[in-house]
């Protein structure tokens, strides 16, 4: 049996990593200890302690002892002394030269978000994630103030990172491996480095998307040339290291969040996630409630488990869900095929160039060798080197890393790869650093090379291909589009609150990267590189993160719920073509489930006009009215809860979030009807009268009482009610039907718009 705690005198509920044996039956009928190691969190009342013990620490000692013989699941939580919840520990993984301009932040303006902030300069940036590598001039502390007063962190030294390492840019650095090291044994601190040092690449790239300084020359293998810097170059940063090589530990991201509200950070950048889970046993969102409570931002991935539905997480409302978006920006690679077609791709390869003009012969994975799936996916071990040797090999996506794929293909001899998307994927493209000359292309076009193949097969004739990499283009319509990967709505635990909230920049972005890390992330690559280009939801996050600590900056008296409904409200949908945005899985329309609000607008959110604010005590009537037990509340908040009174005559969807969504269940119901209740304080101009306008649902009746607001003061909080009413459908039983619309509130100067959602659901019997 091993411990490992973490105390923070903020928090009134200290954590506990408990790891046991666990006991198993064997074949016969006695029951013996397996070695199976298995961790739970338990959450134990501070102030429950007996005066007996001289400290926490000895007292959770003393419990322990005395818990033996027992089945595991109850020593952890009936046997504990003041347990709140035993949960077991969730292992998490982790999910710019031209963002800044797409964005529309210019530093040549005169005003603007950037100027009115100046850049950041006195906000600090917690980045959770896989550490930073501090030598990168993204993190250089050149003309920068002096760090702010109130900072109260530490540059903790380690393996290869001593103290000097930070400074004024990087102004703190911690590591958290206590849940990794319980689940996992000691480190292996050959492969990984027991300090905030990022073995891994992710950390660095977030951090300098979020708050990177001006750097000049950019680019990756000669991609993306121009000047890097992130959202808000002046903004302070503190890494915060959680995710090691087998993961992220809740425990130790929980550790995080109280050691970056310790510290005194104003935004918590989290580009990690899991499977989602009521809130009290979301080790993410009780650090975030907490962070959230002393009035910091959180900004979180939304997950890259799209195009499909259901799959958003980090869903809890007092976290803001950013989905990602493609920019103006490609990198075409087209595959050019011997019967004189030529189909799109993407790459940002480097390497040694093909022969210009030479076609070489092409084969399908999967047309050979004794396994044809693992071979298709080109996995370890499936290539036969006689079928491949000096040959263009297609591929397909899925199970291993795409640049492992084209790792593969070379060690078997092959010359080039073309790495086609499945069914699920789409037509989304995703551009990567590969080991070999190599190009993604989509699924109906993988579809159109292997019918190539198998047709000059039969005709006996050779089926060629070459690839014409053709580097950087900008100016690319449509845009923004939202990426196949970035996950959708409706919220698996919550669809009262539409996620994900927004969605920004997340495909092919460029930021910092670590020495000693190739850009394909695959051990054998040894190529080195300032900056690399990576995507998902994880690089739209920190955009997100840095894009608050300028709001944040502009308007310090902003709370996080404020500065999220600024960014959601001024959200737009539609995209450089003037229609609206596209999903790049499709190439059909998007929808809410997609984007949220929509793609953030940083400088019209500077100026939102209303906002739509949110205490704790808003966020514990939600839970009340979602049915989460007051002991659960207390395990989310850290403080005793009460649901009693007045809280439970509402329903969940009354929270006063900058979205409206509502389930209706329709059990042989002809009408159904709900309301909203919401509040707007205005932060626009004194004396201003906002007129509503209503764009219903197809299918519904909304209306709005009032239809004017007229606000005579800044800061003045005004109230209005939301009425909805739809006629039942018809829907096949366990189906549903999604239908948006949107509130939109102006003065003339500001408009101030809100996604209306109605789902009907009809149940299965």
């Amino acid at each position: 049996m091993a411990t490992s705690t973490s105390f923070f005198t903020n928090t009134l509920i200290f954590l506990l990593v408990i790891t046991i044996a666990s006991a198993s039956s064997s074949s016969s009928s006695s029951s013996s200890l397996s070695t199976e190691r298995k961790t739970f969190i338990v959450q134990v009342q501070h102030e429950a302690k007996p005066s007996i013990f001289a400290t926490h620490k000895h007292w959770y000692e003393s419990s322990l002892s005395s818990l033996s013989g027992t089945d595991t699941r109850q020593r952890s939580s009936n046997h504990y002394p003041k347990s709140l919840l035993s949960s077991p520990e969730q292992v998490r993984h982790v999910h710019t030269t031209r963002s800044p301009e797409f964005l529309g932040l210019k530093t040549s303006d005169n005003a603007g978000l950037l100027k009115e902030s100046d850049f950041g300069s006195d906000l600090v940036i917690g980045v959770i994630d896989t550490g930073i590598w501090p030598e990168r001039q993204s993190f250089n502390d050149h003309d920068l103030g002096p760090i702010p007063a109130k900072w109260k962190g530490q540059c903790v030294t380690g393996k290869d990172f001593s103290a000097s390492l930070c400074n004024r840019k990087l102004i703190g650095a911690r590591y958290f491996y206590n849940g990794y090291e319980a689940a996992n044994g000691k480190m292996n601190e050959t492969a990984e480095y027991r300090s905030p040092r990022d073995s891994d690449g992710h950390g660095s790239h977030t951090a300098s998307i979020a708050a990177g300084r001006y750097v000049f020359p950019a680019s990756a293998l000669g991609y993306a040339k121009g000047m890097a810097s992130g959202m808000a170059p002046k903004a302070r940063l503190a890494a915060y290291k959680v995710c090691w090589n087998s993961g992220c530990y809740d425990s130790d991201i929980l550790a995080a969040f109280d050691a970056a509200v310790a510290d005194g950070v104003d935004i918590v950048s989290l580009s990690v996630g899991g499977v989602v889970v009521p809130y009290h046993l979301d080790a993410i969102a009780i650090g975030a409630f907490g962070a959230s409570n002393s009035g910091v931002f959180i900004s979180a991935s939304a997950g890259n488990g799209g195009p499909g539905g259901l799959t958003v997480t980090n869903v809890a409302p007092w976290v803001t869900t950013v989905g990602a978006g493609t920019i103006d920006r490609d990198f075409p690679a087209d595959v050019k095929l011997g019967n004189g077609k030529t189909i799109p791709g993407i790459s940002i390869y480097g390497g040694p160039g093909l022969t210009p003009g030479r076609l070489y012969p092409l084969v399908y994975a999967g047309s050979e060798g004794a396994d044809g799936y693992s071979s298709s996916l080109c996995l370890e071990g499936s290539l036969d080197p006689n079928f491949v040797k000096g040959k263009f090999v297609l591929c397909d996506r899925g199970i291993n890393s795409r640049a492992a794929k084209g790792e593969i293909v070379k060690k078997a001899g092959g010359i080039g790869m073309i790495l086609a998307n499945g069914v699920f994927d789409g037509e989304g493209l995703v551009a990567d650093s590969h080991v070999l000359p190599a190009t993604a292309v989509g699924a109906a076009n993988g579809d159109e090379i292997r019918n190539y193949i198998s047709a000059a097969s039969k005709s006996h004739s050779l089926p060629t291909a070459t690839i014409v990499f053709k580097g950087t283009r900008i100016g690319v319509k449509p845009a923004p589009v939202v990426a196949s990967f970035s996950a959708r709505g409706p919220n698996p635990e919550s669809p009262e609150i539409l996620k994900p909230d927004v969605i920004a920049p997340g495909l092919n972005i460029l930021a910092a990267w670590p020495d000693k890390v190739g850009p394909s992330g695959i051990p054998s690559d040894k190529r080195t590189t300032e900056f690399n280009i990576l995507s998902g939801t994880s690089m739209a996050c920190p955009h997100v993160s840095g894009l608050a600590a300028l709001l944040k900056a502009a308007h310090p008296e902003w709370s996080p719920a404020a500065i999220r409904s600024a960014l959601m409200t001024t959200a737009y949908t539609v995209d450089n073509r003037g229609g609206t945005m596209l999903d790049e899985s499709t190439g059909n329309s998007s929808s809410v489930l997609d984007f949220g609000a929509g793609h953030v607008h940083p400088e019209k959110a500077m100026d939102p006009g209303l906002i739509y604010d949110l205490s704790s005590y808003d966020y514990v009537d939600f839970l009340c009215n979602s049915n989460y037990t007051t002991k659960n509340i207390q395990v989310i908040t850290r403080k005793a809860a009460d649901c009693s009174g007045a809280r439970k005559a509402g329903h969940a969807g009354n929270l006063n979030y900058p979205s409206l969504s509502i389930v209706f269940q329709q059990y042989g119901k002809h009408k159904m009807s709900t309301h909203f209740i919401r509040s707007v304080t205005n932060v626009g101009d004194p004396n201003s009268v906002y007129q509503v306008t209503i764009r219903p649902p197809s299918g519904t009746a909304v209306t709005v009482e009032p239809e004017k607001l007229a606000f005579r003061r800044v800061g003045q909080r005004l109230n209005f009610l939301v009425r909805i009413q739809s006629m039942a459908i018809k829907l096949s039983p366990g189906s549903s039907s999604v239908k948006s619309g949107s509130i939109v509130w102006s003065d003339g100067k500001h408009t101030v718009t809100s996604p209306l959602v109605v789902t009907m659901q009809q149940p299965l019997s």
